[in-house]
């Protein structure tokens, strides 16, 4: 498997994630998003025409990562892969999805809450652990999982947003996923797209403070 795409989400350390933005505006939020500094696209596969707009934006960034979220089959998993997806998320341990990301040689990042989760997740070939909903634990639950399993990279996802994702990566996490924080569906209908920049770049910028 190519460390490539595993690589570049760490450096980058933020997924920034499409949820149910309509195909003829995907370009111009996702382009917002990279703006401002973002290089891991996630759109989840319950975004109509899923398939279609991670065609278009994979022909469309060079030097961006286009992954698929909210995998819940092997079927989509697949679908996904043949589209263009460069990685996939889950918001559940999925063995069936990791097998078909490890067969094709796509990082997956698999949804987990408890160490026990975490470490099947990671024993069946996941590549990230997304611990999901980070909201419901917080920065603790993260460091309290990365205590013992230091060997599982950890993607807190789910309620992290600028003002808390320092202390996200301070707790262990490797990188963090963001939707609502970044893509609002008020800015997208609103076509605002220097917030979703300005929204992408606080977040990056909070990696970066706590890397440093």
């Amino acid at each position: 498997m190519s460390t490539r795409e595993i690589e570049q989400i760490v450096d980058s350390g933020v997924i920034g994630i499409l949820r149910g933005v309509e195909p003829d505006a995907a370009v111009d939020v996702a382009s917002a998003v990279v703006d401002g500094g973002v290089t891991a696209l996630e759109v989840t596969a319950d975004t109509e025409n899923v398939v279609e707009t991670i065609d278009t934006l994979s022909s469309q960034f060079d030097d961006v990562l286009v992954g698929a979220g909210t995998v819940l089959d092997a079927e989509t998993a697949r679908a996904v892969q043949l589209a263009g997806a460069e990685f996939l998320v889950t918001p559940t341990v999925d063995t069936d999805v990791i097998e078909v990301s490890n067969r094709y040689g796509t990082p997956i990042a698999s949804g987990a809450f408890t160490p026990t989760e975490a470490l099947r997740a990671y024993e069946a070939g996941a590549d990230f652990v997304k611990v999901f909903p980070a909201k419901t634990g917080g920065p603790e639950h993260v460091a309290a999982i990365g205590g013992p399993l230091s060997q599982i990279p950890l993607v807190p996802t789910g309620g992290v947003g600028p003002s808390n994702t320092e202390a996200y990566i301070e707790a262990g996490a490797v990188a963090v996923g963001a939707g609502s924080a970044i893509v609002e569906d008020e800015t997208v209908a609103s076509e605002d797209y220097a917030t979703i920049t300005e929204n992408a770049r606080r977040m990056v910028d909070a990696v970066e403070s706590a890397r440093n």
